[in-house]
């Protein structure tokens, strides 16, 4: 009977569930259950100093829509996103481009771009802190040709621009890493072909290069994306959210709401909403990938 029972198809489907088990399971455990649970807290108000948990039903998101620091928060998030997503994959393509020469010193100048990466965040951003100073090291290299430098961390028109081109600089390697092992694989047979009918080799990056590794483009860019509305050591440690409310993006003011002014309850419905973004910005970008996205059209 047991013989019968344990057919060969029947222990291969038991051979695929054991081997897709620990990650079924880490996702249930670490991704679905915490969503739930976020979203039965933003239902609830959690004080947690008076040891309290009040069902409130939709109060909080009704909060949330008249809460009227939540729009300079979504303004400032679109910023910082938008100004990292343009210079990181496009600095990024550009030194994928440019190490994928075969010249002398391309391996010494690919790990250089690619050490940031592995650098801890938070020693990363406190270094950058002490440069970015009013007599930090990046205004004392500009002095020597005779600039003023500003107060970068302190300026409301600078502050965004340093903590993005400091997380630039830090992430830029990856990008550029997955953007070259691209570039290594589009066939070189295309380029001797475009070079022989007599395509410029701007026409031969728009019409070959950029379809061929489109793929990674969408992938980059959907991590990139994601990466960008989830920052928040770079802007705890570099501005505090200042000046002002200048730099204060979503997760940082969730975080405020939450473990700063003990509104958990508010916190876990600014989470859900951080949740809808990045899901619809992904969505979006997934939908269009079969307008431009080489093979998937």
């Amino acid at each position: 009977m047991s013989t019968r029972f344990w057919t060969g198809s029947r222990r291969d489907t038991l051979a695929g569930y054991l081997f897709i088990a620990p990650q079924l399971i880490g996702s249930v455990l670490f991704v679905f259950v915490p969503l739930g649970l976020v979203f039965w807290y933003s239902l609830h108000e959690w004080n947690v100093l008076a040891d309290t948990f009040t069902f409130v039903g939709g109060e909080n998101y009704q909060a949330l829509a008249d809460d009227p620091k939540l729009a300079d928060a979504l303004v400032a998030t679109g910023f910082f996103s938008a100004g990292l997503v343009v210079l990181n994959l496009s600095l990024a393509l550009l030194l994928a481009v440019l190490l994928n020469q075969r010249l002398r010193g391309t391996v010494f100048f690919r790990t250089v771009f690619f050490s940031p990466v592995v650098v801890s965040l938070v020693a990363w951003t406190i270094v950058w802190s002490f440069l970015l100073q009013d007599n930090g090291g990046i205004n004392g290299l500009l002095e020597t040709v005779g600039v003023d430098g500003p107060n970068w961390l302190r300026g409301e028109g600078t502050a965004m621009l340093a903590v993005i081109v400091v997380q630039v600089v830090k992430n830029v390697g990856l990008n550029m890493v997955l953007f070259l092992a691209a570039l290594q694989g589009v066939p070189a047979n295309l380029y001797e072909a475009a070079t022989v009918d007599g395509a410029t080799r701007r026409r031969q990056f728009l019409s070959i290069t950029v379809p061929m590794i489109s793929p990674t483009i969408l992938l980059t860019s959907i991590i990139t994306v994601v990466g960008s509305l989830q920052v928040f050591a770079q802007i705890a440690v570099l501005t505090q959210g200042g000046p002002g409310t200048s730099t204060t993006v979503l997760v940082y003011y969730l975080y405020q709401q939450a473990f700063q002014f003990h509104h958990f309850g508010y916190g876990a419905t600014l989470s859900v909403l951080l949740f809808v973004i990045v899901l619809l910005l992904t969505l979006v970008q997934w939908r269009m990938r079969r307008k431009w996205v080489f093979h998937e059209s």
